[in-house]
């Protein structure tokens, strides 16, 4: 691989790494602080991009104010979600939480499919572009959308940092991750704050569908690909390890688009899949393994 091809390998899998990682944040953050493997991420990622669209070409609203309803609906969306069934589910189930809410989770992805389908049938909306133009870098020509999606998303990630490090209300999730009975000894609301942790992962996942929804229309099925790139960082980095997330969603884009140039589209699942499968067997805790969000993001 000459020095330019490595250049475009670079842009292009950081570019691709950085929407990867946004996904996989809040992934890990709901599983770090509630336990809860969420297969529905993807349909939040859906919802969002829906969102967006309609937005955007129904009540004519700018691009950036068409992502802020994305993620507030999205926001709202896992509010009730969790108020409605994982909270109830919290109180009545004490044992095989895990099972459980990977069941309820999968029931909520199904339906949100099928739901989007009823309403907006299997056709794919999208939208020619919400920043038009590309920038170029070296014999690179890319799109102004998936650049700015990119900055969005480093954006989005530095804000969510900062929150939870900064304010008395991340430190509180971040101790809801590590300890949750010596949080409630200290006062904090446990459920207030499941609620609110979920709703963020929902949000964040919102904010990555609208975001590229020039590039990725929406459908009732996009969410898939994109849940699917979330646990592969997540088993890459290690379940609930936020901030380790950061850096598997650039490892895993790397690790694709180095794969698509040198052996084909076909190879980008088979080579990320694989190095799962060997992580799993020799390190099954994920490479940067620790518990709870408040050590990793430090």
């Amino acid at each position: 691989m000459d020095p330019s091809q490595l250049l475009d390998v670079i842009f292009t899998g950081v570019l691709r790494g950085g929407l990867y990682a946004l996904m996989a944040v809040g992934l890990s953050l709901v599983f770090g602080v509630m336990n809860i493997p969420n297969f529905a991420h993807g349909e939040f990622y859906m919802f969002g991009a829906y969102l967006a669209f309609f937005s955007y070409t129904v009540f004519h609203l700018g691009p950036i104010a068409s992502i802020i309803v994305a993620v507030a609906g999205a926001f709202i969306l896992g509010v009730i979600v969790e108020k409605g069934l994982f909270y109830t589910l919290r109180k009545r189930s004490k044992k095989q939480w895990i099972m459980n809410t990977f069941l309820l989770t999968l029931g909520i992805s199904i339906i949100m499919q099928n739901g989007a389908k009823m309403a907006w049938g299997a056709t794919y909306r999208g939208i020619t572009a919400f920043w038009s133009g590309s920038l170029k870098i070296g014999s690179m020509n890319i799109a102004n959308d998936r650049v700015v999606g990119f900055l969005i998303a480093v954006l989005a990630i530095v804000i969510f940092w900062l929150f939870l490090n900064k304010t008395r209300i991340g430190r509180a999730i971040r101790a809801v991750s590590l300890d949750e009975t010596g949080s409630q000894l200290v006062g904090i609301n446990l459920d207030w704050i499941h609620t609110l942790t979920f709703g963020l992962s929902c949000a964040l996942a919102g904010l990555a569908g609208a975001s590229l929804l020039s590039i990725t229309p929406a459908s009732p099925v996009m969410g898939i690909g994109p849940l699917y790139k979330s646990w592969f960082v997540c088993i890459l980095v290690g379940m609930g390890n936020v901030g380790a997330s950061i850096w598997g969603g650039f490892i895993v884009g790397l690790l694709e688009t180095f794969s698509y140039m040198q052996f084909g589209a076909g190879w980008q699942d088979a080579i990320s899949l694989t190095i799962i499968i060997l992580i799993l067997v020799f390190k099954p805790s994920g490479l940067f393994a620790k518990k709870g969000v408040k050590s990793v993001l430090e």
